[in-house]
């Protein structure tokens, strides 16, 4: 960690006198207490012109200044002392403005800062060890070091010892001497220079050590050599007797060792602990022996470990003891580290594990743990290791310990992009660097970034942030995190590394490159995708995947015959995931070539059925017999939905689960028969129309029992529903939503203000129910056309609707009154009211002359005002020229003026309206036959772009690859979406000629 000069530093101060308001200035937080901090310095600060540039220097000038003073107390000559050592000073003061903690152990060890004078040069690992073994009085050159000295001396020794060593190291990491590598390197040297220390001690205390030879093996961070300052040292540790001693013995006498080692190291004394040595990783965790042989290790990872534990063994490093056994032991369990891979649920099994070490993380800390949170250390260190595992099985030059030089190999493999794997190095270092710098501070084990904005700025400034420190700080750590957690899910949940785990040694396979190669030119846009998808789809000795390696060849090409092969092959192998264990789905796929061959053209055209299908995958099984495909009945429907309403009883929210389910099943039934050409478009708009009347009907009987059962008594008025707009018009199309009024009219004898409730109580709960939250796709209920629309109340009575009729109708509403027909609820109700509405939709000798012209002034305003904003006015389907509106507008002109003398007129339906029009010569044939294929074209682009995006709109899209699926789902050949747009161009056009003609 590099420092740089913060807000407001300067340099070359001549004099130490200032103001307080001059120090806040500087750096200090508080100016009025650094001054009197300044102060009782005295006058030999006050001539060092160098040290208030050293404290402004400083991460937190602040706290770097107060350990000053207190070091100055317990030695009134360490600033004549530091003054001859400027560059010393330096360090020390750099240390003193992070650390608390190491300021404390200078403090109590005031001569020990003498450690960071120059020059301050990185320590050999032999040299750590040396340091440490002599401060418990072994000797370093013995084969196997014993303490000399009284153990409560030595533990205290051996910890001032191991502090000053991280005195020496902090002070080159924060003035960015040393890198990260390096810093993560030495605390792991230290670490193990601690352990052999430890075990020194031990020695002293199990006078029979000799008869046995103990390694004790780094794992995790330790072993990759990557420590933090601080964190719990991961050990496993391996034993073998010597000459004549049993092994019971020895490995009783190892245990001692071990478990006095760890002693040494985590007992709390007046200078402190270290850390915890924690042996949780060894073989049976917790539940296991602390020490075992050789032999004793290599059986129980032969027979019974687990993926973590071979995970874990990657990692693996001898770092105390006897290190020639520790070899053996490394190189013995490195065969099977690199044989994991192939184990069965390897790569489940380390996703398992990933997902529950997030599920551990204290909610309240996810969002600034710098380590197990969103976007942390684990998340990088996860990925490298999987892909070393899978990969370095085939390559060892990915068998690295430590995770940069692992992700470096993994790059220069070409098994990580080279972009990714910078990017990933770049945030892991940043985000290590961090957690450095947040357990310096204390010395204590956290890896949660601090709230409290003073410690983000010590650590903004660490980092060399002059400016906003506290801003420009977290914002570069959430953007190392948000961009950590984005390669994550590349590279740990690629599916592709399934098939590389699970592929058969012996088997020979087409090189990556040379399947990439192929699938493009299948029209696979993204290859590498695919093969992700056909490696998880015919991997493994599953009779599933046989049955799918069998299909696959076959599938892939008719999935490239599809709009999207690319979105064909996701779809299957989520459906296959979904009933891959079905015994009758891969039969019937491998025995009906009809209903396999359907199901390719359906995922690779429609994301709409597709969605569908993943949320009722048993609806496959359609695709088996054509006759499964044709339209059901409405009455079949009804009858289905009263008796599933009926079983659910009072339960109004279940039986209209179950009606949804209903719902999604037939729509995918007339989305499949409407993609293979099996019905046409009114076929479908009848359909889909029909569908809803069903479907509103079911949730209205829901309704109207709840609203019973509340009320404790049938509610006093019949109701109705009325279908309006494309319901009415039987011409609904996917996306669309009922345009509904609702009707009633109180029983004889009840009173209309129950009966107004019971009705606005069933309208309500009959919207309630059909939009509550599912998976299903909505059928949203639109009253709006109502009498004042939202203005107006949401249900009336038949008597209410004929007064406001009589009184305040006016022209559009008596056009839209031409689309409206019963839909649910009371069939003899509905037909009052059709009965009633009769004079105003088909008036005897046709509207009048001023209605038509507000009729016409009134479409005129629709297309300069109701045009979204940018849309192109050739491709609007529904409000562009010669688009529906142009038509139906036609059609309901021509019904206001004549229907009431040509009664073949009196329908609900567009295009039927227009045939009527034209038998009775109100309109030329040829006018007809350009309006209704006008009409026809844009209500089949509308469905298509709801089939194939999945989500309603009325524009053609510009996107040309959007484009292109919408052409092909038409039925245009690849390469024809340029066809396709100048074809519709034509049609409306044409259109639009007439509607100006007839409608004008």
């Amino acid at each position: 960690m590099r420092r740089h000069p913060g807000e407001g530093e300067v340099s070359g101060v001549p004099r130490m006198q200032s103001t307080a308001g001059r120090l806040a200035r500087l750096g200090f937080a508080d100016g009025a207490r650094a001054e009197r901090m300044l102060a009782e310095l005295g006058p030999e600060a006050g001539d060092d012109p160098g040290l208030l540039d050293a404290l402004v220097s400083a991460a937190e000038p602040d706290l770097a200044l107060s350990s000053l003073v207190r070091l100055a107390d317990r030695d009134p000559g360490v600033l004549a002392a530091l003054r001859t050592a400027p560059q010393a000073r330096a360090r020390l003061l750099e240390v003193f403005g992070v650390s608390a903690a190491l300021a404390e152990h200078v403090v109590r060890h005031p001569g020990h800062w003498r450690v960071l004078r120059d020059p301050v040069e990185r320590p050999s690992t032999a040299g750590l060890r040396a340091d440490l073994l002599t401060a418990v009085g072994a000797s370093p050159a013995d084969a196997e070091p014993v303490a000399t000295i009284p153990k409560a001396a030595a533990l205290a020794a051996l910890r001032v010892a191991y502090r000053d060593r991280l005195l020496h190291l902090a002070a080159r990491d924060l003035a960015g001497e040393a890198p990260l590598n390096e810093v993560t390197a030495e605390l792991s040297d230290l670490a193990a220079a601690a352990l052999s220390a430890g075990l020194a001690l031990a020695r002293a205390e199990v006078p029979e050590f000799a008869s046995v030879s103990l390694a004790v093996i780094g794992m995790g961070k330790c072993g990759a050599r990557e420590l933090n300052y601080v964190s719990d040292v991961d050990a496993v540790f391996v034993a073998e007797p010597r000459g004549d001693v049993d092994e019971t013995t020895a490995l009783q006498i190892a245990t001692r060792l071990a478990q006095g080692m760890m002693q040494a190291c985590s007992a709390s004394t007046p200078e402190g602990s270290l850390w915890e040595v924690d042996a949780n990783l060894r073989p049976e965790g917790k539940n296991g022996p602390l020490v075992r042989t050789l032999a004793s290790h290599m059986s129980y990872y032969r027979r019974w470990a687990k993926t973590w534990e071979f995970q874990a063994l990657l990692k693996a490093r001898p770092v105390a003891g006897d290190l020639e056994l520790g070899g053996r032991y490394a190189e013995s369990v490195n065969e099977l580290v690199w044989q994991a891979a192939t184990r069965d649920n390897f790569v489940e099994d380390v996703q398992a594990m990933r997902r529950r070490v997030e599920a551990h993380v204290r909610v309240e800390e996810a969002e600034r743990q710098i380590k197990l949170g969103p976007g942390g250390l684990r998340d990088i260190e996860f990925a490298v290791q999987l892909l070393q595992l899978v990969h370095g099985r085939h390559d060892p030059l990915l068998r690295r310990r430590a995770t940069l030089a692992a992700l470096a190999a993994l790059s220069r493999g070409g098994y990580v992009g080279r972009d990714d794997a910078k990017a990933l190095a770049e945030a892991y270092t940043f985000l290590r660097s961090v957690e450095h710098l947040v357990q310096l501070h204390r010395l204590r084990r956290t890896h949660v970034v601090p709230e409290d904005p003073a410690d983000l700025r010590r650590i903004g400034r660490a980092l060399g942030i002059g400016v906003d420190p506290v801003g420009e700080f977290t914002s570069r750590w959430r953007r190392h995190a948000m961009e950590a957690r984005r390669l994550h899910e590349k590279l740990f949940y690629r599916p592709l590394l399934q098939a590389v785990a699970r592929l058969p040694e012996q088997e020979e396979r087409l090189s990556q490159a040379a399947a990439k190669a192929r699938l493009e030119a299948l029209g696979y846009t993204d290859p590498e995708g695919a093969l992700r998808h056909i490696a998880a789809l015919t991997s493994g000795v599953s009779r599933r995947a046989a049955i799918q390696r069998t299909l696959l060849p076959v599938m892939l090409g008719w999935f490239a015959d599809a709009p999207d092969p690319d979105a064909g092959l996701l779809g299957f192998r989520q459906v296959s995931d979904k009933l891959g264990t079905t015994p009758w789905y891969l039969r019937l796929l491998r025995d009906e070539t009809s209903a396999a061959k359907a199901m390719a053209l359906l995922l690779g055209t429609s994301r709409y059925a597709t969605g569908l299908l993943l949320h009722a995958p048993e609806a496959v099984m359609m695709l088996g017999d054509g006759s499964e495909l044709a339209v059901r009945p409405k009455e079949t429907l009804l009858t289905e939905v009263k008796a599933g309403v009926q079983r659910h009883g009072d339960n109004a929210e279940s039986a209209v689960v179950g009606v949804r389910a209903l719902r999604r099943r037939e729509l995918f039934r007339t989305a499949v028969a409407d993609l293979v050409g099996r019905v046409d478009i009114e076929q479908v708009g009848r359909a889909l129309s029909e569908l809803n009347d069903v479907t509103i009907q079911a949730a209205l009987d829901a309704a109207t029992a709840k609203v019973a059962m509340e009320r404790r008594g049938e509610p006093p008025t019949r109701f109705a529903v009325i279908a309006m707009g494309r319901l009415g018009g039987f011409e609904c199309s996917y996306g669309s939503d009922a345009d509904v009024m609702f009707v009633h009219a109180p029983h004889e004898g009840a009173s209309e203000r129950e009966a107004s409730e019971a009705a606005h109580a069933m309208a309500n709960e009959l919207r309630r129910l059909l939009a509550l939250p599912a998976p299903d796709p909505p059928l949203l209920i639109d009253p709006d056309l109502r009498p004042e629309g939202r203005q107006g109340p949401l249900v009336r009575s038949l008597a209410s609707y004929a007064a406001y009729y009589r009184r305040w109708s006016s022209p559009w509403e008596s056009q839209a009154l031409l689309r409206a027909r019963y839909s649910a609820g009371d069939a003899e109700l509905a037909a009052e009211f059709t009965t009633l509405i009769g004079p105003l939709r088909y008036p005897a000798g046709g509207v009048g002359d001023d209605a038509v012209r507000e009729i016409r002034t009134l479409k005129a305003r629709m297309e300069a005002e109701r045009l979204p904003r940018g849309a192109d006015p050739a491709l609007h389907t529904k409000l562009g020229r010669g688009g529906l509106s142009d038509v139906e507008w036609v059609a309901q002109l021509v019904q206001l003026r004549h229907a009431g003398a040509v009664p073949e007129l009196r329908t609900t339906r567009t295009l039927e309206a227009l045939r009527a029009a034209a038998g009775a010569e109100l309109l030329d044939e040829a006018d007809v036959a350009v309006l209704s294929e006008a009409w026809l074209f844009a209500s089949r682009i509308r469905d298509a772009i709801m089939l194939v995006r999945g989500r309603a709109a009325d524009s053609i899209p510009t996107a040309a690859r959007d484009r292109a699926l919408i052409a092909r789902a038409l039925g245009y050949p690849p390469g024809g979406s340029e066809d396709f747009v100048e074809d519709y161009r034509r049609a409306t056009r044409r259109a639009r000629r007439v509607m100006e003609r007839v409608f004008y």
